[in-house]
């Protein structure tokens, strides 16, 4: 059986209310009442209704909404800058929620960092003591600061920027040193609260990308904060979408997309690229394929036909040999007396089950079937190209 995921941070029933008698309001709030008879009442407000969730360790949860929506309130909660009116806030063992201060500290010193929206560096300090600030305050050594800053810069692709001053960097590299204060620090929880909204679109995407190339090798534990579904849909391993302090729909972005909780969420979800959304894992198939030595042109288009098949691949014990057609199939019986291995095609598309559909459009161009890739190199399905074509016509559900 497959070892489960360690939860990292787990919120349970999470309140949070702003004011001067934030019990009254949450008795007011079980009782069915809105925010605004609850604020007309108390003069108190709701920042947080409810919040529960668990984010695997080396996962990345978005928590998307729009400005108002609890978002972050919550992010602040996970690192005991705003203490919940009731709920508890896990990380690993420690409810921080609840814990002593030396507790909350020693968390927030060894296992969380956070990335901020406007970069949150000091322009008298240098890019590298920037991003060493962290290991300061812990007590590392200067030494060891540097050398783990510009460990850190390399990642990010700035370690020749080290000792230039942030007015001297474009938004987009001030916001890779603040990603890299955040790998420096070797937390293993990563809070980013609107890290990239300040950005141009270009530059944004690029950030996106190169966050999600970092997470491949680093696996952190990230929560995400955003206004923006798409960037969401692009990030998160899972999502959750938040409507006036509470979470309206938790799961993967396909999820969300092909099965709306209600029409907030259906009106969001409107307008998204369903090509950077959905992956080959949503169209692929079970693969059928034909073993070299054991099958022959005959029996391979005696299978064909039964499945109702085009082409399928071949494959020599683990090792796919590539795909055979249909049409390829015949010219094989009359030309080599059967023989499947003349008929292989070896220059076949191939992709993994998290590739998405954007990148299978040329893939699907030359007719084949794509090839599913596992890590190890085994076939583990095939997207047929219509199936490509068909997801991204299929109108989202209501």
């Amino acid at each position: 059986m497959p070892n489960e995921t360690k939860i990292k941070v787990e919120a349970r029933s999470i309140f949070k209310v702003f004011g001067t008698s934030p019990h009254d309001a949450l008795q007011l709030l079980k009782q069915g009442k809105s925010k605004d008879a609850i604020f007309e009442a108390t003069g108190d407000t709701i920042g947080v209704q409810d919040a529960s969730f668990k984010v695997g360790e080396g996962q990345i949860f978005v928590v998307m909404g729009l400005s108002g929506s609890g978002k972050s309130t919550l992010v602040r909660m996970i690192n005991g800058l705003i203490a919940p009116t009731s709920g508890k806030m896990l990380i690993d063992d420690t409810d921080v929620a609840n814990c002593s201060g030396k507790a909350l500290r020693a968390v927030r010193r060894s296992k969380i960092a956070m990335v901020f929206q406007h970069f949150a560096l000091f322009p008298h300090m240098t890019v590298a003591d920037n991003v060493a600030y962290g290991l300061k305050v812990k007590g590392v050594g200067a030494d060891q600061r540097r050398k783990k800053a510009e460990a850190a810069l390399d990642q990010v692709g700035l370690k020749a920027h080290a000792d230039s001053y942030p007015d001297e960097l474009s938004g987009g590299m001030q916001q890779r040193v603040g990603l890299a204060r955040g790998l420096a620090s070797e937390a293993e929880i990563l809070l980013m609260d609107e890290p990239f909204s300040a950005l141009d679109p270009l530059i944004r995407r690029d950030m996106q990308e190169e966050l999600l190339e970092l997470q491949r090798s680093l696996k952190k534990t990230i929560i995400f904060i955003t206004h923006d579904l798409n960037e969401a849909m692009i990030l998160g391993d899972r999502i959750a979408i938040m409507k006036d302090g509470r979470f309206v729909q938790v799961g993967t972005a396909e999820e969300i997309v092909d099965n709306p909780a209600n029409d907030y969420v259906a009106a969001f979800t409107a307008d998204i690229d369903r090509s950077r959304v959905f992956t080959a894992a949503s169209v692929a198939t079970a693969a059928e394929a034909l073993e070299i030595g054991r099958d022959t042109a005959e029996s391979a288009i005696a299978r064909m036909e039964a499945l109702g098949r085009d082409a399928l691949y071949v494959i020599d014990g683990k090792a796919i040999l590539g795909a055979v057609a249909y049409r390829d199939l015949a010219a094989s019986i009359r030309d080599n007396g059967g023989a499947l291995r003349e008929a292989i095609i070896t220059d076949f598309p191939k992709a993994r089950r998290t590739t998405p559909l954007f990148e299978l459009y040329p893939l699907a161009e030359g007719g084949l079937p794509i090839a599913i890739i596992d890590r190890q190199g085994k076939l583990a399905g095939v997207v047929a190209p219509q199936d490509v074509f068909g997801k991204l016509a299929t109108p989202t559900a209501a």
